[in-house]
């Protein structure tokens, strides 16, 4: 990981799930691909296309451009942007959508936006007549890198984030890097947090690449391109080897088990972005493993300096709003996904790159911790 990847040619990685095997390419420009690649895949095949409405002012044109050059008709639905589109009442319009659109089996979804348009799409796509093959054109860093591989598909619930969806892979992952350009710095920011995840997993050499390089890696050019590859390598790999989380892929959750936690209390708005939850989740989690004696407390700080660099939040203080309090992070923790037969998981860390699935962890443990972290500052 000491060095950047070329720029060039789209890069391809395989996620190897078998007869659901698919690749994600990766490149600057390749949106105009799509329509090709679709006909290739599906010949004959018609196409939805979900997206919402700050994503199509920007990139719905392209997209429809590069469908129609391939003699692909294209079905348009739109949903408002944010989080608050993976909810019961907008998955129902675009399922009606889908149904009005006569999109059938062997057609298409495209999910052309970021990770609420691929989760509420995706999970569109499996319950429209029981299943519909979907194609996912990330066009957020935080999508780019997680939540647009691997089939997790969701909508939230009243009790938390992502706890109504399926597994439900996409046939291809079309992730352009031009569309990156468009972002607001702060949702770069947010995924990026995602991308040093993945360093801070399983990859101490890439975390270290990252905090020599991250600058580029916002710039664009190579640096941006070789990041997004790396992290969409490491989370092939985890899911071809774990595709519905009974294991390793827990691995992925590193800082979402406090994030989500967050993210809640903050009732899913701009005043906390999913990756800026998962940058303060990251933190709680190497600070508790810290505190665990787990690991070294100058290997926490580390990450907490890179995070804070980058601009992301590393303490419950910079929440806006106020929304904080023990019962309701505690409450809201225990509705995480990976709660087995009431009992709380996390993904602990003995050192930067080396994280791992702590079960039973005790309650009152966290309580404390977190108790302790909000008093402060």
């Amino acid at each position: 990981m000491t060095a950047p990847l070329r720029s060039g040619d789209p890069i391809l990685v395989n996620v190897a799930l078998g007869q659901r095997s698919y690749d994600i390419v990766i490149g600057r420009g390749i949106l105009a691909s799509l329509g090709e690649r679709i006909a290739a895949l599906r010949p004959g095949a018609k196409v939805a296309v979900v997206s919402d409405e700050t994503v199509a002012r920007h990139h719905l044109a392209a997209a429809q451009a590069a469908l129609a050059e391939a003699g692909i008709g294209a079905t348009v639905v739109t949903v408002a942007p944010g989080e608050r589109s993976k909810s019961f009442a907008v998955l129902e319009t675009v399922c009606e959508a889908l149904v009005a659109a006569r999109i059938e089996r062997a057609d298409l979804v495209v999910a052309l936006g970021g990770g609420v348009v691929g989760d509420l799409a995706g999970f569109a796509a499996a319950v429209v007549r029981r299943g519909l093959d979907y194609v996912q054109v990330p066009t957020t860093l935080l999508a780019q890198v997680d939540s647009s591989v691997g089939g997790k598909t969701a909508i939230d619930s009243q009790h938390g984030k992502n706890l109504i969806g399926a597994f439900h892979q996409p046939v291809l992952v079309l992730a352009d890097t031009a569309l990156l350009d468009t972002l607001p710095a702060r949702e770069f920011r947010s995924g990026y947090a995602e991308v040093a995840k993945y360093g801070l997993i399983g990859d101490a050499a890439f975390f270290a690449w990252l905090e020599a390089n991250w600058k580029d890696v916002f710039a664009g050019g190579p640096a941006r391109e070789h990041a997004i590859a790396v992290s969409c390598r490491m989370k092939a790999a985890i899911v071809g080897r774990d595709e519905r989380e009974t294991g390793e892929r827990a691995l992925l959750n590193l800082g979402h088990t406090f994030g989500h936690a967050f993210e809640a209390a903050a009732g899913f708005s701009d005043r906390l972005l999913h990756g800026e939850a998962i940058s303060l989740g990251m933190v709680l989690a190497f600070g508790f493993s810290a505190a665990r004696g787990l690991v070294p407390p100058a290997e926490a700080a580390r990450v907490e300096r890179h995070l804070a660099a980058v601009g992301l939040p590393t303490h419950a203080s910079q929440v806006a709003g106020g929304v904080l309090g023990v019962d309701r992070l505690m409450e809201l923790i225990a509705q995480d996904k990976k709660v087995k037969r009431g009992k709380l998981t996390f993904i602990l860390a003995r050192g930067i790159g080396a994280s791992f699935i702590a079960s039973d962890v005790d309650a009152a443990e966290v309580r404390a911790f977190l108790a302790e972290q909000l008093a402060e500052r």
